[in-house]
């Protein structure tokens, strides 16, 4: 495929402008939040949280009191807080401490239970890439290392008991140590929710956490699972059709997507180190790279070295920007300058490609451009609630848009926009799957119609019993290996002189062309015979007559026996004949249709009453067993030694393992009873 520079140039200018866009948003918002951020209030200490009544599970990811900074006392039941910050649920991070920016952030909430309650339990859920949960001084939970840092997922919801001991204090002090990496301290998002932290009975959060895991993951484990099934039948259809390489990158996407589902079902089960979850991020990068290789094959036009380069250069900053988000190193305001490379290959340049296709009639690529508009729609509406979270005033809104794009309610599951474009895209896949096999098999019954025909042609133009010639005594059989054979011959009585005309050959490959070359070589051996049954005049004609036809090729025997037993055998590459078991010596000769008035070799020997010629094709010789053993041509001397008939011949070929056609014909002389006078 040839890029023109007025395809990339306005792309390559659009992502400089909008980098400039969200560079200078970023500082304008910046400085904005710095003068309307709310200050939180500091001084009173927090009022207990009352969960002495408790019966459903309540989040409390809000409630309780903030500090930056670490001291393993901040865990202990009778510390004073009194001068910690009180959380609320609109703040980010960086308004409590906008002077304090410490790697470590303290919270402690305060619990009135009943002390005579017998089960408790707390739940966390993406509280931070590393954290500690201490109950009354006792550590209960941890999540990563908070110090030395070890980064972790954060996608399971994390359920402990709370013990028996402390219940009976009628008191609890939960104390949550965190990690705040650079990417909590920069995010535009509410340091806290309601949903990191939530109190109730273990039976009750087990029942709840298990719902919501499948409300949550359900589309995931769908696209993982119908990548996987479209893969396998991908693949048998590669198997069968090598030169259909998309169908071979499809199996690779489907491949890749079933290795991702270990790594996402163990995610969602407990939070595991982000150096394991890395092995994702290096199947994602092979995910991008077999999208656009299935594309490629596709449209079958390769992409040029440079946009390929682009393309490496554009999956590379989307691993290093996934990577630094998970380990929290990078600031929230990169996030959209990160998306834009990668969207520029799979919003606009995928997209322009498959729409270019579909102008030009390619209905296919019409069926798959609905799902990369889908995950256009993502990318584009990513970004558009990236810039807005950049504004205080815009949060709210940016939150809500961000839920209702990735996670919007359908009954009881969720599902968001990327999902939509992903599950569509295998949808399209199969859709497109199903439309060629059924072009295919349209076509394949036309060509079976086709073959029927010919070989109802054939056996019209291939004698099926041979007229009674006096003399003589013929007998033939053929099998062709396919429907329509390669064979031929023509048994032709002499109308006047009481000879016989005998040709026999073979035409090079099987199928319908073979076939026609078929009909073609009898129809010109009925009409040479008409007015010469001369062999050698018979396979001039021939070969004059495959002349031009591209690399058309048969080997061909005429042989004449007059009245008296003369026999005058012309060949063309053909087997010789066999003369009462052993084989007629001849030189050899080229096959018909390779020059113009080529030589044939010509051998004159006499049949005495009772003498027996017996001719056959390759196919005899060539038959193979299971082991790749060749039937042979000691087999075949014992048989015609053994005076085997040709259904004997052709029986014993066909059961060793015939993989090519069959043709016997056997020509015995008998004496000739003259009428008395």
């Amino acid at each position: 495929m040839t890029w023109r520079r007025s395809e990339l140039l306005p792309a390559f200018i659009c992502a400089l402008l909008y980098a400039h866009l969200v560079w200078g948003t970023a500082a304008l918002a910046a400085q904005t939040s710095a003068r309307t951020a709310p200050r939180p209030v500091a001084g009173s200490a927090a009022q207990p949280f009352d969960a002495t009544g408790l019966q459903e599970p309540v989040e409390i990811g809000v409630s309780g009191l903030v500090q930056a900074g670490d001291d393993l006392a901040f865990a202990q039941r009778g510390f004073d807080d009194s001068k910690w910050i009180h959380v609320d649920a609109e703040s980010r991070l960086a308004d409590y401490f906008p002077q304090n920016q410490t790697p470590i952030v303290w919270r402690r909430i305060h619990i009135n239970v009943n002390p005579n309650r017998k089960q408790l339990a707390l739940q966390a859920y993406s509280v931070a890439r590393a954290f500690e949960v201490y109950v009354n001084g006792q550590k209960l939970m941890q999540c990563g290392q908070v110090e030395p840092y070890v980064a972790a997922t954060r996608s399971a919801r994390l359920i402990v008991q709370i013990p028996a001991a402390q219940l009976r204090t009628g008191s609890l002090v939960i104390a949550i140590r965190a990690r705040a990496p650079t990417t909590w301290w920069t995010s535009n998002l509410p340091g806290f929710s309601g949903g990191m932290l939530t109190l109730g009975d273990e039976i009750a959060l087990e029942n709840q956490n298990l719902l919501i895991m499948i409300a949550e993951n359900s589309a995931p484990f769908l696209e993982y699972l119908l990548a996987l099934g479209v893969g396998l039948v991908a693949l048998a259809l590669f198997i069968a059709q090598r030169q259909r390489l998309e169908y071979f990158w499809v199996f690779i996407l489907g491949t890749l997507n079933a290795g991702s589902l270990p790594l996402l079902f163990l995610s969602i089960r407990r939070n595991i180190p982000v150096s394991l979850w890395l092995i994702n991020e290096a199947i994602q990068i092979a995910v991008y790279f077999a999208i656009v290789l299935m594309v490629q094959a596709f449209l079958q036009k390769r992409l040029r070295w440079f946009v390929w380069l682009a393309i490496a250069i554009a999956f590379l900053i989307a691993v290093v920007s996934n990577v630094g988000f998970d380990y929290g190193v990078f600031p929230v305001a990169l996030a959209p300058l990160f998306t834009i490379p990668i969207g520029i290959v799979f919003a606009a340049v995928i997209p322009f490609l498959l729409f270019r296709q579909l102008r030009r009639g390619n209905r296919e690529a019409g069926i798959l451009l609905i799902p990369f508009i889908l995950y256009s729609l993502w990318i584009y509406a990513s970004i558009v609630i990236g810039l807005l979270a950049l504004f205080p005033p815009l949060r709210a809104v940016s939150v809500h848009a961000a839920v209702l794009i990735n996670a919007f309610p359908v009954g009881f599951f969720t599902i968001g926009l990327a999902d939509l474009g992903t599950i569509s895209f295998y949808f399209s896949l199969a859709i497109i799957m199903v439309l060629r096999a059924t072009r295919t098999s349209r076509q394949q019954a036309l060509l079976e119609g086709e073959l029927e025909a010919a070989r109802e042609i054939q056996q019209v133009i291939l004698p099926e019993r041979v007229e009674s010639v006096p003399g003589f005594t013929v007998e033939s059989i053929y099998q062709p290996a396919e429907e329509v054979g390669g064979d031929f011959f023509q048994i032709i009585p002499g109308k006047q002189d009481g000879s016989l005309l005998i040709v026999a050959g073979d035409v090079a490959g099987k199928g319908l062309q073979a076939g026609m070359l078929v009909a073609l070589m009898v129809g010109t051996i009925r009409t040479v015979a008409d007015t010469s049954i001369d062999p050698e005049s018979v396979l001039h004609a021939l070969n004059r007559r495959l002349l031009g036809r591209g690399h058309s090729l048969a080997t061909c025997l005429a042989l004449k026996i007059a009245r008296d037993g003369a026999v005058t055998l012309a060949n063309a590459g053909h087997l010789p004949p066999y003369l009462n078991g052993e084989q007629v010596p001849m030189e050899g000769a080229l096959p018909l249709g390779v020059i113009e008035g080529a030589e044939f070799s010509v051998t004159r020997f006499s049949l005495k009453n009772g003498d027996k010629l017996l001719f056959m094709s390759d196919g005899i010789v060539e038959a193979t067993d299971a082991h790749g053993h060749l039937f042979g041509f000691d087999r075949v001397l014992d048989l015609v030694r053994s005076a085997a008939s040709p259904a004997d011949l052709a029986s014993a070929a066909q059961s060793f393992g015939q993989r090519d056609d069959i043709s016997v014909i056997s020509v015995t002389r008998i004496a000739v009873l003259e009428p008395a006078a």
